[in-house]
This record gives C-alpha cells, structure tokens and sequence, in this order.
C-alpha cells in the first residue's frame, strides 16, 4: 500500500488532500502540525513513502519538519506545500532536502501527478534490488542494487532526488546534459513545477561531494546550457 504523510494546519485544505490522495489509491496519514507529524511517523516506525508538508504552521514548521524526517531517512519523498511564491521558500526547503514543492492553490490532478511522480521515485528503491550493478569514477562508486555512492570508501547521504542525479552523471561521464533533460529524466515530463529545482538540488550535491563546492571539480556548469560531469579519470589521462 503506497503511504503517505500530509500535515496541514488548515482543515478545509488537508481535508481537500486527503479525499484526494485516497482516492488516487494513497494510505493517509494526516496530522495539523509539525509535534503531531513527527510523533506519527515515530510511532509508525518510519512506515512512509511520502510525506507532504505545508510550509507555514504554529509551533514546528514545515521546514523544520523536513528537516528532522530528511535525517531519519534518506528515501522518503518529501513534498513541500507553500502558499507563498517567494523563491527562497522553495529554495529552503530544497537544501533542508525536500524532493520538490507545490505552491497553493493547486488542482487535484496536479497534487496527484506530483505525488505519484515521487512515489515512484521512491518505489525504484526496491524495484533494483536485483540488478547488482556498479560504476565508479575517480573516487567515486556508485552501486545501483543498493542505490548509494561512496567517495573514497565513505558513503554520501543522498536523497533519492540526489541519487538520479548521480546516476545520470555517472552514466553520460563528461557529456554536457541539458538542463531540460535533466528535469525530464528526474521529475518527468509531465513536471508542473520550476526548472529551478534542477539549479537547487545540484548546489545540494556540490555540498556533499566537492571538496570547494563553489569552485566544483565534478559537475561543471555549461552556461547557457546545462550541466556536465567531469570524470577524475579522464583528467589523469
């Protein structure tokens, strides 16, 4: 059963989610604010798939929400709901390490489009186990049966966002991607939301694998157009 998360403050819209999300299949758990939230996905044992968080809410919010459950797990999908259009909400809550955001209002068809498109995302965790295979670079290892990477032997902590990326750069080393290919490849075609998340989840990744993330040696910026991986082997040659 595909599980998910909601926490609203706002009863007319959390009830709006909920019918919705059941009614597109979803097992919901819901809760009004940050303490309640948290204690359900403690007392579910992590159980989820995804959570849906609304940005605004007395006592914990939804940033600090996202933040606790990004450092329980490093699968679970995590959706930001935001009634405001300013673009550092959407970028803040993308380095707390959400997997993307919707802004309010919103239609029930794209609620369910952006919730399915990170339940599957979720769901090709387990979907690969039995395809046990590896690809390095420099110092890099990518292992795609368990979906990590370590650098030098030592495991990154990736979202599964993160991780595709990854993967996508591993597998076209030293190839300009475009930044619509990515978003394509990663959030789908059918992707409501801003290009932007593309820009915000590879600064997230510099974070974690350069040693200068704002002179990166990895992934370079093709201005004008996208994004490219420059494989440490190549360079030694």
């Amino acid at each position: 059963m595909k599980k998910i998360l909601v926490v609203e403050d706002e009863d007319v819209i959390r009830d709006f989610v909920v019918i919705n999300l059941k009614r597109a299949g979803y097992e919901v758990w819901d809760a009004d604010c940050g303490e309640k939230a948290l204690a359900i996905y403690d007392e579910q044992g992590g159980d989820f798939d995804v959570a849906l968080l609304d940005i605004m809410m007395p006592g914990i919010d939804g940033f600090a929400v996202c933040k606790t459950l990004r450092a329980k797990s490093s699968t679970l999908g995590i959706i930001m709901l935001s009634a405001k259009t300013q673009e550092m909400d959407k970028v803040s809550g993308l380095m707390l390490g959400a997997d993307d955001y919707i802004t309010k209002p919103f239609s029930p068809s794209e609620l369910v489009a952006r919730v399915d498109a990170i339940y599957r995302r979720v769901s090709m965790t387990y979907s690969k186990k039995d395809a046990p295979t590896e690809i390095g670079s420099g110092p890099f290892l990518l292992n795609m049966k368990s979906r990590t990477i370590y650098k030098n032997g030592e495991l990154i902590y990736l979202t599964q966002v993160e991780y595709q990326i990854m993967e996508m750069f591993l597998k076209n080393q030293n190839t300009a991607l475009d930044r619509n290919a990515i978003l394509y490849q990663i959030w789908g075609e059918n992707y409501y939301g801003d290009d932007k998340i593309v820009d915000v989840n590879i600064r997230r990744l510099r974070m974690k694998i350069e040693e200068e993330p704002s002179n990166p040696k990895y992934i370079l910026t093709v201005w004008g157009y996208g994004y490219k991986w420059q494989s440490p082997d190549t360079e030694q040659n």
